[in-house]
């Protein structure tokens, strides 16, 4: 039990470091227009291929969780994302700002199918609750990724928002390998199933529903986070005008956001998936297409409702592969799962750099962004209703206590 609680808590910190890294960019690039003399389509397009890296390294490093050692593998996370962080504070061209941008994705792809795969071996029979607290820790990496960027970029420099997070995933990943003990496979193995499988059709169902909301809803995330700061700068000029101000006001959003996470988990620790999917999946597409045309505290407003339906949504889906697969290949499952997020999830920046730069700013890309929404609905319409599914929960054999 005293294990599974430490592995718990390093898989959560390292949650809200792995999207921490990964959203330094956005707001620091704020305060980085003169010193490369690109635009912000132009810089912000730069970090396109550490969104790539960062899909698209899920499915190896699934696979090398599942095969080799899950607890080695997030070591390797925490000493890669600290290092490449630290290297792209040193970047003085946008080439080397590019590639530094991309090694951070290529180690923070680790994160989700590995640490996740291990964060639900861990999960003690509280699946939706261990998921949404996890799920909130992502979110304050989100939200601390805005805020003290923001902050550094404005006091001190933009090289210092990577330098300090850099650092603090070197020690984090020194402490880990210090307190975590690698977990023998025979262990993970003795992890069962409380119940007999749902039947084979029901899987396809609800994995075929789950590459259309996990697409959809990808896009939208990506392209909501990634895009927000600047949102922020451009339709709130009277309450953030400063890069700190615009990251403050980011990190609020967020934090609020990570409320849906709580709720979530809670619920779908007592109902079918479908249940709690289905109104939250009302929220997208309306808040998208009226943020067309917001600003102000209308636009604060709308923001707090994207957020709260973009992260109640990745609980849902990382649930989903939760509920519909074994310990065996879960790994795999939640790689398979992230490239199809993150892969789609590219698209949201080129979308944010391109309608910014050509279509006036951000009007047509929110209503680019309600359509995708409009699909997380139909997907919610479409995941099956199985009542039995709570019953199919991951539970750790005696032998393995």
């Amino acid at each position: 039990m005293a294990s599974s609680v430490r592995v718990v808590r390093f898989i959560n910190i390292a949650h809200a470091l792995d999207h921490l890294v990964m959203l330094i960019f956005p707001t620091a690039l704020l305060g980085m227009g003169d010193y490369f003399g690109l635009s912000y389509g132009e810089l912000i397009a730069l970090s396109l291929g550490g969104f790539i890296a960062f899909g698209a390294g899920s499915l190896p490093a699934g696979w090398l969780g599942d095969k080799w050692s899950r607890r080695n593998m997030m070591a390797l996370f925490f000493f890669g994302v600290g290092g490449a962080t630290i290297l792209t504070a040193f970047a003085t061209t946008p080439f080397m700002l590019a590639a530094s941008l991309t090694l951070i994705g290529v180690f923070a792809a680790i994160y989700h199918p590995v640490g996740t795969a291990m964060l639900i071996g861990h999960a003690q029979n509280r699946l939706g609750k261990t998921i949404g607290v996890n799920g909130v820790w992502g979110n304050v990496g989100v939200a601390v990724a805005a805020l003290f960027t923001g902050a550094l970029t404005q006091y001190v420099d933009w090289r210092a928002a990577f330098v300090v997070p850099g650092l603090a995933a070197l020690a984090l990943g020194a402490a880990f390998l210090a307190l975590v003990p690698d977990e023998p496979r025979s262990a993970r193995q003795s992890v069962k199933r409380a119940s007999a499988a749902l039947p084979r059709s029901v899987v396809i169902h609800a994995f075929s529903v789950l590459v259309l909301v996990t697409i959809a809803g990808s896009v939208i995330f990506n392209a909501t986070t990634v895009g927000l700061p600047k949102v922020f700068d451009e339709r709130l000029p009277l309450l953030a005008s400063t890069p700190f101000r615009v990251g403050f006001l980011a990190f609020m959003v967020y934090m609020i956001g990570a409320v849906a996470q709580l709720i979530v988990g809670h619920f779908i620790d007592r109902y079918p998936l479908r249940t709690v999917f289905l109104p939250l999946s009302l929220l997208q597409a309306p808040c998208l297409f009226l943020a067309a045309w917001a600003s102000e505290w209308n636009m604060l407003v709308l923001a707090v409702g994207m957020m709260f339906g973009n992260f109640g949504q990745v609980t849902i889906n990382d649930a989903m592969v939760a509920r519909y697969t074994n310990e065996e290949w879960r790994g795999r499952a939640y790689a398979f799962r992230y490239v199809m997020s993150f892969v789609a999830s590219v698209c949201g920046v080129p979308l944010v750099a391109y309608f910014h730069d050509h279509g006036g700013g951000f009007t047509a890309t929110f209503i680019v962004l309600a359509c995708f929404g409009l699909f997380v609905f139909i997907g919610a319409l479409l995941f099956p209703h199985r009542p039995e599914e709570l019953e199919v929960i991951p539970v750790r054999a005696q032998a393995a206590e």
